[in-house]
């Protein structure tokens, strides 16, 4: 293994491990979700704003109107996505939460099917119905660690939710082709700011040290530094490479959600997660029976 993909790795597995925690530190927080989205939105736009300094992101030219519209439009959708996941966690469990959140790639390829024309083939069909009996496992499993049936359902929703926003947002930035993503990043969190400042709850501003501390670690960590880190082992490792590392983020919250608030699934529910797991794995990294062929022939 070279220095680059050493050095990708590192940092992809680094970026991973920072988005597992994320769960840990909204509920730990303890403010409104709408109030923590904004928070995040204002620290991160703050670190980001140095990072595109930095970088000189920030010179004239490098946006056009169209570009910037486009990422104004996707920064609606992924703040969108942050509220609906964050409340899902409160309902249905960080680790429920993040693995029906991971069904996002199956979206994205009904969206591009929808607007871009591309062809959705059997093998696509496949992983897509096995992520489907893994939804089915989890929903059919409510209940089972003393949760509200109807909250926890209502959390399962809200990621699904979470989920088609992050499609859309992705397939947005699919057309900002070769404008800097430190500075999408940045405009989208910007966005984030100005349109949830009217429901911020100024009035009741944290008490604590610790839900300040939390709220900044979301923005400087969470959104800053794990945009760096993620950027660039993006552009340091293979396509196939980042898809299979991106699959700690889910491990490392179900682990988090264990060891910091106790949170056991039930055998339904692990064979869930693991279903959607396995299937989003198998269409990101193209497993299929000529795969499978060439896998038995060497």
């Amino acid at each position: 293994m070279d220095n680059t993909i050493r050095r990708g790795s590192f940092e992809m597995t680094a970026a991973m491990l920072i988005s597992g925690t994320i769960g840990w530190f909204v509920l730990v927080s303890g403010q409104p979700v709408l109030d923590v989205v904004f928070w995040r939105c204002v620290f991160g736009a703050g670190t980001l704003l140095l990072i595109c300094a930095a970088f000189g992101f920030l010179r004239p030219g490098i946006l056009t109107r169209t570009t910037f519209l486009l990422a104004v439009l996707s920064g609606v959708a992924i703040v969108g996505n942050w509220v609906l996941l964050f409340a899902s966690y409160s309902r249905a469990s960080i680790a429920i939460g993040t693995a029906v959140y991971n069904v996002q790639p199956f979206m994205l390829v009904g969206l591009a099917a929808l607007f871009l024309g591309e062809k959705i083939t059997l093998q696509k069909l496949f992983w897509l119905a096995i992520s489907f009996l893994g939804m089915l496992a989890i929903v059919s499993a409510h209940g089972g660690q003393g949760e509200s049936g109807g909250d926890y359902l209502l959390g399962i929703a809200l990621a699904l939710g979470a989920a088609l926003l992050y499609a859309i947002a992705a397939l947005i930035i699919k057309r900002l082709t070769g404008t800097p993503p430190h500075l999408i990043a940045l405009i989208q969190v910007c966005t984030g700011v100005l349109l949830l400042a009217p429901f911020a709850h100024f009035n009741g501003l944290p008490q604590t040290g610790g839900a300040w501390a939390s709220l900044v670690t979301l923005g400087i960590v969470h959104t800053g530094l794990m945009y760096v880190l993620l950027y660039g082992a993006i552009q340091k490792l293979p396509t196939a490479l980042t898809g299979a590392l991106s699959f700690i983020y889910p491990i490392a919250a179900i682990f988090v959600d264990w060891f910091a608030f106790g949170h056991r699934l039930e055998p339904l529910q692990w064979l869930g997660v693991a279903a959607i797991l396995l299937a989003a794995a198998g269409m990101q990294q193209g497993w299929g029976l000529k795969a499978w062929r060439q896998l038995k022939s060497v």
